[in-house]
């Protein structure tokens, strides 16, 4: 037997990883290395799994998490964790049981996987662009520079469409429709919204401790920051992948004080007041706002930056607390998907068998990674679905030799 795993990112790279000690395989990457994203996940570091019990990680999957039980299941974490510790790499985990590489380099993670095919025999044959691939009875064909190889199975592992400068160009899609296969809408995940009020004065303003919700879906505590034209940040990027394949414009509202109560902060806005009888309303909330918030939110209550603190009215003050309770925003769409850290959207589950990874309609095609209709939060999540994904389809090839 012989396997072809289109794409040399993270799941094609561990599924040939995994099956190079077993079979003959060849993986074709387009691009001139391999493993291109993961140099970037994680900023560069490569967050690459999230040490967390199977119920946990399922509750972080966005889309997909049904369909990923057996695959989570047969591949947990702790599994992730020793199958690179085997191959020599060390990890640390750290705040919210994200794992990392021990050296602190997304490098180590494509070096591990990519020896251990070498050291199996296994090739990787890079800047190789796919034309097409054909099935002829039992057997496929990949096509490629006019000439034609054939592989008894064929897993395509070419990821989806977010950071294309990293190969990810949406090849895959045309490979998968082209054996019948159907593809939701590609959307971005995990990205920046784009927001229809002018934040142009406050970007690159970083908040922490803050709560924010989008319209229909929960609040988010934690960090988030302003952009030339809207917000991201941690608890941003988690409410973009929440939203995307709803339709239409809608709210975001930021609590900027969500550990006090309205008559908690309209009492901490009287002490500052009395500290501050005699200033401007612009001079006396540098204790409670970054300073450079401070002429934003003013003008967003409505209140005169000029007034006197003796001045300000209950009405007004009233005012104060509910911009900062109840900071008020239109999303009017996801920032480009170029610019998202995942894809959302993909090969529809429904037609590929969730223990294996292998395709109902096509025998012997297997699909795994980001390619797949699956999406999950920050925090090792997505990374973790490419191993579990690459691993059920390599332990279901691996399973029929023999007919074993």
């Amino acid at each position: 037997m012989k396997v072809a795993i289109i794409g040399g990112g993270a799941s094609g790279l561990f599924a040939a990883a995994v099956l190079s000690k077993y079979v003959p395989v060849v993986v074709y990457e387009r691009n001139e290395k391999a493993g291109k994203k993961i140099y970037i996940t994680g900023k560069g570091r490569c967050n690459f799994t999230n040490l967390c019990d199977q119920s946990e990680f399922l509750a972080s999957v966005v889309n997909g998490s049904k369909f990923l039980i057996s695959a989570v299941h047969s591949f947990l974490p702790k599994d992730a964790v020793k199958f690179f510790d085997d191959l020599g790499m060390r990890s640390v985990v750290e705040r919210g049981n994200r794992v990392f590489p021990l050296s602190n380099k997304a490098s180590d993670v494509t070096a591990a996987l990519s020896k251990e095919i070498s050291r199996n025999g296994g090739q990787i044959i890079l800047n190789s662009r796919i034309e097409k691939i054909e099935k002829s009875g039992e057997q496929f064909a990949v096509c490629l520079s006019g000439e034609k190889y054939i592989y008894d199975k064929v897993v395509l592992a070419t990821g989806g469409v977010s950071y294309p400068q990293t190969g990810s160009t949406g090849d895959g899609y045309g490979f998968a429709r082209s054996f019948g296969h159907t593809i939701v809408e590609p959307r971005a995940a995990l990205c920046p919204l784009i927001l229809r009020e002018d934040v142009s004065s406050i970007q690159g303003l970083s908040l922490k401790n803050v709560s924010a919700s989008v319209t229909g879906v929960k609040s988010e505590f934690g960090e988030m920051l302003f952009t030339d034209r809207g917000v991201s940040g941690p608890i941003i990027l988690t409410l973009s992948s929440k939203i995307n394949r709803l339709m239409g414009e809608r709210q975001l509202s930021v609590n900027l004080k969500p550990a006090l109560t309205d008559k908690e902060l309209d009492a901490r806005l009287l002490r500052d007041f009395n500290a501050n009888i005699n200033r401007e309303l612009k001079n006396s909330l540098f204790d409670l706002l970054p300073k450079s918030l401070i002429p934003y939110i003013i003008g967003r209550s409505g209140i005169s930056p000029d007034k006197k603190i003796n001045l300000i009215t209950k009405e007004e003050r009233s005012r104060l607390v509910m911009t900062l309770k109840n900071l008020t925003f239109t999303v009017v769409g996801l920032d480009k998907i170029d610019n998202a850290i995942i894809t959302s959207g993909g090969v529809k589950l429904s037609e590929i068998s969730p223990s294996s990874m292998e395709s109902k309609l096509v025998r012997g095609l297997y699909i795994v990674g980001e390619l797949l209709d699956v999406d999950a939060l920050t925090g090792g999540f997505n990374l973790h679905i490419a191993w579990a994904t690459a691993h059920s389809a390599a332990r279901h090839i691996i399973g029929g030799l023999n007919g074993n």
